[in-house]
């Protein structure tokens, strides 16, 4: 009986010092980012459907035993996904929603607040990183094909942009960042106002 009104007595205790216990740790402190090869991974645009909408996929090319995928032209470039003719385990990584990437900038891991975007337009296939939240920040274009087609299309990674890989304890993760230092200028910049009675 006695440890029951121990008990009861701590119970408001306990709930001031969780009113003032300092916030979870911030995800950007827990995962760091580590550089990979640029040459080993190619960003698509794979389409969905009939092709009028696409999605982001990453494929990486882990050892030599064969190729991964293949490239053809420029402004669109082609990608031929080689991997999906074959068991490309311990060959090829495929990362094709967000559970294998997501957005990063600088020391910010922003996979909850930001989701990656293929968005098609007229004359060209972007990459876009669209807040899911609002004030999170702005809208970016992170990759583009620089024109339209059929099929997987390469999307090149716009300035400042580029692939890193998650690390935990030293130890490097197979999950993907999408990596920027910090926001483009050009979407940091806010929007003007339009002049009055325009």
């Amino acid at each position: 009986m006695q440890s029951i009104r121990t008990l009861a007595a701590l119970l408001p205790l306990a709930g001031a010092l969780a009113l003032i216990a300092p916030e979870p740790v911030a995800a950007k402190s827990l995962f760091g980012a580590v550089e990979v090869d640029q040459s080993n991974f190619v960003i698509v645009a794979a389409p969905i459907g009939d092709g009028s909408r696409a999605q982001l996929n990453i494929y990486e090319q882990r050892s030599d035993a064969r190729p991964c995928y293949a490239v053809q032209g420029s402004n669109p470039a082609v990608v031929d996904p080689l991997l999906s003719t074959f068991d490309f385990t311990g060959i090829c990584n495929r990362f094709i929603d967000g559970n294998g990437y997501s957005l990063r900038l600088g020391d910010q891991d922003l996979g909850t607040v930001y989701r990656l975007s293929v968005v098609k337009e007229s004359d060209d296939t972007l990459l876009m990183a669209l807040p899911t939240k609002p004030g999170v920040g702005p809208e970016m274009v992170v990759a583009r094909s620089g024109g339209s087609s059929n099929g997987f299309l390469l999307l090149v990674p716009e300035p400042g942009w580029k692939l890193m890989r998650r690390a935990f304890g030293g130890r490097t993760l197979g999950h993907v960042y999408v990596y920027r230092d910090a926001q483009p200028e050009a979407a940091a910049a806010p929007v003007p106002e339009p002049p009055a009675g325009s």
